[in-house]
């Protein structure tokens, strides 16, 4: 089973990698929603050699064809893109693939695509973007850990430093984070604070 580091930040941009690397990151997510196909592509190359050369995993949201054309070992895929990617072309690649969830109806389909870990979220309120479900609060990452076994867990949604170790107790494997690093006023000190928090007690175990 592929372990995650606790510390799982999302960022929309090589340059965010580049800057947050030096910090000790070892697992970031790469989301770009707007962008044209030729810059897109771009940063996706430039992201995974950056993480290649810090020996950082590097897991790309929603773009599972340029996965496959630019080896990227790890895609994150909400409920709606499943909808159209291909699962066993990612799987004849040696892709890895997140999922995210909010409902156990969601659980049940992640689970199907046997995952390389779940997601579920949002565990707080949270000022990224609006969001059709009510917090879903700690005792929801319980719930999922007892229904998923030893599978990976992430947690995301509203998470800060300070409500880290709460999730982690309850059962979430990695905290996933995008506003408490994007909005601070110094992002590469912020990520040292979150790695202080999550790695001492080797919570990456799953």
């Amino acid at each position: 089973m592929m372990p995650l580091d606790p510390f799982y930040p999302v960022v929309d941009s090589a340059a965010w990698i580049a800057g947050l690397l030096p910090a000790g990151i070892k697992l970031v997510q790469l989301r770009i929603k707007d962008a044209s196909a030729p810059d897109l592509r771009d940063e996706v190359r430039r992201a995974r050699d950056l993480c290649r050369a810090a020996g950082a995993r590097l897991v790309l949201n929603d773009h599972w064809r340029l996965a496959i054309d630019e080896g990227i070992d790890f895609i994150h895929l909400g409920q709606e893109d499943l909808d159209g990617a291909d699962v066993p072309a990612l799987r004849r690649a040696g892709i890895a693939v997140g999922v995210s969830t909010h409902t156990h109806d969601e659980l049940d389909r992640a689970l199907s695509v046997n995952p390389a870990y779940v997601a579920l979220g949002p565990i707080f309120p949270t000022r990224l973007k609006a969001m059709p479900w009510v917090p879903q609060g700690i005792d929801r990452i319980a719930t999922w850990r007892r229904v998923i076994g030893d599978l990976p867990l992430v947690a995301i949604g509203g998470i800060t430093v300070e409500r880290a170790g709460a999730c982690l107790q309850a059962g979430a494997t990695s905290v996933a984070v995008v506003t408490d690093i994007v909005t601070s006023p110094d992002p590469a000190t912020r990520c040292q604070d979150w790695i202080s928090r999550t790695r001492p007690a080797g919570i990456s175990r799953r």
